[in-house]
């Protein structure tokens, strides 16, 4: 039986499911991309290849196993892309929430039902129907959940929008001891560059007490200020518009003082060393390419 147990970011990492580039299928046609900037690629002719993303992700299993962390990959499904594991579920404390994901990626979760069937079948959930919600939305901060979503009447319209008020409102019922509080983020169909995917596009805590973020991701100051506000201005890594295209903010903790980062985010990696963090820097530019990145790649299971 696995022991589900993860209450924020970054404490010590023991098993986590890691997404899979194998088997991933040609290049989607302009219609089939899900967000802006693989559609630029796809446009561009520089849509990553399967062989680079492999390498890339064979690269992020190195540094967990030099960790000793325990990693579960989803069953193979032939031309399909399951690179990014947090979209399809993430676990909060010891419950498991299956996310409600776009209709034509319902196999993906099917890929991990072994790993689902470890757990306790009480502490697997499903939100109804009309409830949405993407785990890079979801952000533990022990006694905390940060919420990423689009108030915007138009939410429909907007295939970039994937957590909506219905999933902030089911965390909150059932999770009622923890602070839930949402964030609503920028969207663009049209350019990745202003376009907040998830929360982890703009916002991503590291180590006890500092934080990775993007300004301008955040719809209203005030949901920016509140992050200023607990963290403390002076603990925060500003990024640039640029680098939050580049998705400096999507790296992912093993422990509170190890970061896994890609290795052409120069300026981060040294704010974090200089910070006292141990950065294992992978190439993960290729994968990048999608609009995800290394914690989209990645879905915890138990953290000390």
């Amino acid at each position: 039986m696995l022991q589900l147990n993860v209450k924020n970011e970054t404490s010590r990492l023991r098993a986590v499911v890691l997404g899979s580039a194998v088997h991933n299928g040609p290049t989607p046609s302009i219609d089939e991309a899900y967000d802006p900037k693989s559609l630029e690629h796809i446009k561009a002719g520089t849509y990553p290849i399967e062989k680079d993303m492999v390498a890339e992700m064979d690269a992020f299993n190195a540094v967990f196993q030099k960790y000793d962390v325990k990693v579960y990959r989803p069953e193979m499904i032939e031309n399909y892309n399951q690179i990014f594991a947090r979209d399809i579920g993430f676990v909060i404390d010891d419950t498991f929430v299956k996310s409600n994901i776009l209709p034509d990626r319902e196999r993906e979760l099917d890929a991990i039902q072994y790993v689902i069937d470890q757990m306790d079948a009480t502490k697997v959930v499903r939100p109804p129907e009309e409830v949405h919600i993407e785990g890079g939305d979801v952000m533990l901060w022990n006694d905390h959940i940060f919420i990423g979503t689009y108030k915007g009447s138009d939410y429909k319209d907007y295939i970039t929008a994937r957590t909506n008020m219905q999933g902030v409102n089911y965390i909150k019922e059932l999770f009622p001891n923890k602070i839930v509080k949402e964030f609503d983020l920028v969207k663009s169909k049209l350019e990745a560059r202003d376009n907040a995917l998830h929360l982890d596009c703009c916002f991503q805590p590291v180590g006890k007490d500092k934080g990775i973020i993007y300004k301008r991701g955040f719809r209203e100051e005030a949901d920016y200020l509140y992050l200023v506000n607990l963290f403390g201005k002076e603990n925060l890594f500003h990024i640039e518009r640029n680098e939050m295209y580049h998705m400096f903010s999507n790296v992912f903790s093993i422990d509170t003082n190890v970061v896994v980062s890609e290795k052409n985010f120069t300026r981060l990696n040294n704010w974090l060393r200089a910070n006292g963090f141990t950065v294992e820097e992978i190439p993960y530019a290729e994968i990048a390419k999608q609009e995800g990145l290394l914690r989209c790649s990645t879905l915890p299971l138990i953290r000390d």
